[in-house]
């Protein structure tokens, strides 16, 4: 492995785990950098590498909403032997059984109703072979900047509503259906998987809380298969992937799961208090400094 590349993939996996859980597009910020620093391999590793680093990112949510996101738990509790000791006291033993939570499998099949807009939509673009069309600087920047406004906009709406829905179990399968059809949207790079469908649950009445850990529980199964699927096709196109190749995929991964930890806690934490409108602006600013740096100044100065 060249250690400049290797500087290049730490760099991805560092944008990739701060943008995968802000509304603010990882796709688009990945390619962006790559656009900056170019890393030098093959456009099929690196449509596929740009998916499977985010497998890192999953794994901080994991890890992180272990208790909310594990069904079956290890429960104690204190039987009779029906013995007795030598002083007629009974003697008592401690059992374990496994018991199953009943609301975190419904939150998992909400997620999978969630899951089937994107799922179908997404197979259909990678058959065709379409999103390298949509990979273009300015869409992403159009993107950042459409987004960033309906953050703004959406947040001052919000000023005066009271937003029901508090919690993930409160989530029904429409509401969670609704937030899938939303995620549809984030398959243009720039858009932001995480942006849209927290867009999307700010608008049914779902809280900036509940909203943001519906979308991290909604990416786990979302980029599996988008990262399954992606791994399928550059074995079946190109073949194997070389030694360097895996070591890039791992490092990137290991680099977006550290600093995924991070970024999740400052979200969720910053949710508590603060609207999504700040990131709004951000979006705004970054999509105007992608159409001068990369559309506009090529096209004057060739």
């Amino acid at each position: 492995m060249d250690f400049i590349e290797v500087l290049k993939v730490i760099l991805l996996g560092i944008v990739e785990g701060i943008t995968e859980w802000l509304p603010v597009s990882s796709t688009g910020h990945m390619l962006l950098v790559d656009k900056l620093f170019t890393l030098n391999a093959s456009t099929a590793f690196k449509d596929m590498f740009f998916v499977v680093i985010q497998l890192g990112a999953i794994l901080a949510v994991v890890v992180m909403f272990w208790k909310k996101l594990f069904p079956w738990r290890v429960q104690k509790s204190t039987v009779a032997t029906g013995e007795k000791t030598s002083d007629g006291m009974e003697i008592r033993a401690t059992k374990r059984s496994i018991i199953a939570d009943k609301n975190i499998f419904k939150l998992w099949l909400k997620v999978i109703v969630a899951c089937v807009p994107a799922a179908v939509i997404g197979l259909i673009l990678e058959i065709l072979d379409l999103e390298k069309h949509l990979e273009h600087p300015l869409i992403i920047a159009l993107a950042l900047i459409i987004y960033g406004v309906a953050f703004i906009v959406i947040e001052h709406f919000n000023k005066k509503r009271d937003l029901p829905i508090k919690t993930t179990d409160d989530i029904s399968y429409k509401k969670a259906l609704i937030i899938g059809a939303f995620q549809v949207l984030s398959l243009i790079p720039g858009t932001s998987r995480s942006g849209a469908t927290i867009i999307g649950a700010l608008l049914i009445g779902i809280d900036r809380p509940a909203g943001s850990e519906f979308t991290f529980f909604l990416a786990i199964p979302v980029m599996l298969g988008a990262s399954a699927l992606k791994i399928l096709k550059f074995i079946v196109k190109d073949g194997v992937l070389a030694g360097a190749e895996i070591g890039y995929l791992i490092i990137g991964m290991i680099v977006a799961f550290a600093v995924s930890m991070l970024a999740i806690k400052f979200l969720m934490n910053f949710v508590k208090k603060h609207s999504f409108a700040s990131f709004g602006w951000y979006r705004i600013a970054l999509g105007a400094v992608v159409i001068v740096t990369l559309v506009i100044l090529p096209l004057i100065f060739g």
